[in-house]
């Protein structure tokens, strides 16, 4: 506004040479209606006037006419009184009253692209909320109105990824109902079968009796084993596993884990063998819950070697991470399931819920496995050929307290 009464001196009084005295009045009336304008367009948008409109084509139609109005009256008032003769003013008036009917067909125009470009916005969004989350809204340009279809393709992109995982849960939640049922029914009716022939006298011979408590030992053990890991796996979806942190000797507890899984793997005809840099010590971690992932990844190995072959275990420092890797020459994995051998009661194959020697699995060990070694900031990983046997390797950053 000041830009413009500025204006208005510059050209009215060297350029015009219209006496001081009409400048004078020209500027107070040019200051009163510009100081109307700003009054009017403020309250317009500080009592949200505008919304009252229906359709934002029309809200927009409105502004550009009220625009033109007010031009009309600038102009057409101005030269009334200061200037222009009665002839010259009738022209005038035609004039603008032609360039303003002609400013607003153009204003009814443009108004109506940019709504039907928010139109397009709101359809999709109806869309959206009946349930169709594959919609895209297709829009060009890089202004405001580009920017917020962008905006609202993300936003919807991530909505269907949210959605996918949903659904993913939901049938995991349902495979996971499936499964523990299964392994949580089957050894409490072999427990209660072999119990209540014993209780009713069907078996009565003192060896098939301690066969019979041995077995039902070994089920026990392995419903404890069952629930404990889905306690474990719980506490690592729940992200509340508590790792009590400290500098541990990773070559100890390797070598007291080869230690004690060689006996299994002497029963199995198995070569266990070991190799451990002696640079990597002392390292950042929960002893216990390596020694789990330790534990898991070597009895797979194990349960999936044949007779005859060889599992080799290697550690080594490279910077600040720790490299281990168990390495077998078992039956190897197939390539559909190498994407989904680290997810809960994954089994893949048959054979991967019971071994040649009855060992039962839940499918939890490399779930388990994964979470733990991912809590302490590594990172866990397979690679196999199918009957060529499995390569799991996993890092642990070094760290210290």
């Amino acid at each position: 506004m000041l830009l413009a009464l500025s204006l208005v001196i510059i050209i009215a009084g060297p350029m015009l040479e219209a006496p001081p005295h009409d400048v004078l009045v020209l500027l107070l009336f040019l200051a009163s209606t510009g100081a109307l304008t700003v009054l009017a367009s403020y309250a317009l948008y500080k009592w949200g006037l505008i919304s009252w409109f229906r359709s934002l084509r029309w809200a927009l139609l409105a502004a550009i006419i009220l625009t033109v109005l007010l031009i009309f009256l600038n102009v057409w008032v101005t030269a009334r009184l200061m200037f222009i003769q009665q002839h010259d003013l009738v022209l005038t008036t035609l004039l603008l009253i032609f360039a303003g009917l002609s400013a607003i067909s153009f204003g009814f125009f443009i108004s109506s692209a940019l709504a039907e470009r928010i139109y397009k916005l709101a359809r999709s969004a109806e869309q959206i909320a009946a349930g169709d989350l594959s919609v895209r809204v297709e829009m060009s340009g890089s202004d405001e109105l580009a920017s917020l279809a962008t905006t609202f393709n993300n936003m919807v992109a991530r909505l269907e990824e949210a959605d996918a995982q949903k659904r993913a849960l939901e049938q995991t939640r349902r495979d996971l109902i499936a499964w523990v049922s299964h392994d949580l029914r089957t050894p409490l009716a072999s427990i209660r079968v072999m119990l209540e022939a014993m209780a009713d006298g069907v078996v009565s011979d003192p060896d098939t009796v301690q066969r019979y408590l041995q077995n039902t030992q070994s089920e026990i053990r392995h419903l404890s084993r069952l629930i404990d890991d889905l306690f474990e796996l719980a506490q690592l979806d729940a992200n509340r596993l508590i790792l009590n942190l400290e500098p541990s000797s990773l070559r100890d507890l390797i070598s007291d884990t080869l230690g004690s899984m060689q006996a299994q793997a002497e029963r199995r005809s198995i070569t266990l063998q070991g190799h451990v840099e002696p640079d990597i010590d002392p390292v950042l971690m929960a002893p216990e819950k390596i020694q789990r992932v330790l534990d898991n990844l070597l009895g797979n190995a194990l349960r999936h070697t044949p007779p005859g072959g060889t599992v080799t275990l290697q550690a080594w420092r490279v910077g600040d991470t720790i490299h281990v890797e168990i390495e077998d020459t078992g039956e190897g994995i197939a390539a559909e399931d190498l994407a989904h051998v680290f997810d809960s009661f994954f089994r893949g194959e048959k054979s991967r819920s019971r071994d040649d020697q009855g060992l039962r699995g839940a499918g939890l060990g490399l779930a388990i496995a994964k979470g733990l070694v991912e809590a302490h900031g590594g990172q866990i990983s397979v690679r196999s050929e199918h009957g060529k046997g499995s390569c799991f390797s996993f890092t642990l950053p070094r760290g210290t307290l």
